[in-house]
């Protein structure tokens, strides 16, 4: 099967957070993008989720695009397994790249740095930047306080729903893949069965 039938962003943490569940999504994510002739890009690092969800892409078959800021090559959190790893100067110019090269964004279970990737995609497809799907992967209930609080956001009218609607959100990850991709039009139903 073609290996760039579509380019699946995602976010996630550099750590392996505290619930096996966690890892155990990381593999079914990247298994899912292997299997079904997908492309991951992500930040480039072998550590926590990032080098679960990266070796398991590769494992069944997909590429790996990564890009990583030269500071944290530095630091050796470079995933060197990478089909084609590629290094920036700045942070900025990561998630520029990552946007450019994704056609859907998935953010899973991670720290500040991924809140704040995944809202920047979700912020840049409100402001109309681009139209790419943005999902949150919301694992063992982790991303459970930040629905709480954006569904205030809502009530307290500094958001709409429309804005919600933006986003796509489910706790299991056979469902909110193949979702992402048949809404950016990159494959027919029938090729993204879940795994």
């Amino acid at each position: 099967m073609d290996n760039t039938n579509f380019s699946l962003c995602v976010y996630c943490g550099s750590k392996p957070g505290i619930d096996p569940a966690f890892a155990q999504a990381a593999a079914q994510v990247g298994r899912w993008i292997g299997e079904h002739g997908g492309q991951l890009v992500y930040g480039g690092g072998c550590n926590g989720l990032m080098g679960t969800v990266a070796q398991a892409t590769l494992d069944a078959g997909g590429r790996v695009i990564g890009i990583i800021p030269k500071a944290l090559v530095e630091k050796e959190w470079a995933n060197h397994n990478c089909t084609e790893l590629i290094v920036v100067d700045t942070m900025h110019e990561r998630k520029r790249l990552m946007a450019e090269h994704s056609d859907a964004f998935l953010a899973m279970p991670g720290g500040i740095g991924t809140f704040e990737e995944f809202f920047e995609v979700w912020t840049w497809r409100q402001l109309g930047y681009h139209d790419k799907p943005v999902g949150l992967l919301n694992i063992a209930g982790y991303y459970d306080g930040l629905m709480r609080f954006l569904n205030n956001s809502v009530e307290q009218q500094f958001m709409g729903d429309w804005q919600m609607d933006l986003m796509q959100m489910d706790d299991d990850a056979a469902r909110l893949l193949p979702a992402l991709i048949q809404a950016a039009g990159l494959a027919p139903e029938d090729r993204l069965d879940a795994v």
